[in-house]
């Protein structure tokens, strides 16, 4: 593998994960509504995150470092987003290294560059970016 190949795999790696901490935080972003004592994350927040100011992930960052004390309804909520990072994983990397193999990942850069893109996706990637938009 060529220098230029592997930073490109690097850069794409890299979207990779930004990617998977959007899809935490926006299966996260329930913790809005725990911040008002509802949804399934209220009693761990309250429990492990009351001091954790909300915004960049810093609560989601706060529920996985008490993953194995939390609530099960709060773990499955986990679970289901590390499931769909995965997914979203498997079904976006070819078309991100296809697409957008010169960008510099963060700052939304290489899901705004595969949203560019979106009617030459592959179908699986474009189920993905869809199932994200409902996320919203």
């Amino acid at each position: 593998m060529t220098q230029s190949a592997s930073i490109r795999r690097a850069n794409i790696t890299i979207f990779m994960v930004v990617v998977s901490a959007l899809l935490v935080i926006l299966l996260l972003a329930a913790t809005s509504r725990a911040e008002k004592k509802t949804g399934p994350y209220a009693d761990d927040v309250a429990k492990f995150c009351k001091d954790t100011p909300p915004g960049e992930g810093r609560m989601a960052k706060c529920l996985r470092e008490h993953e194995k004390d939390l609530l099960p309804d709060c773990k499955e909520r986990i679970t289901a987003a590390k499931q769909a990072r995965q997914e979203f994983r498997k079904a976006c990397e070819d078309d991100a290294m296809h697409f957008c193999k010169d960008m510099k990942p963060g700052g939304g850069r290489i899901h705004n560059c595969l949203r560019e893109h979106e009617s030459a996706l592959t179908p699986d990637c474009m189920a993905m970016m869809e199932k994200n938009k409902e996320l919203k």
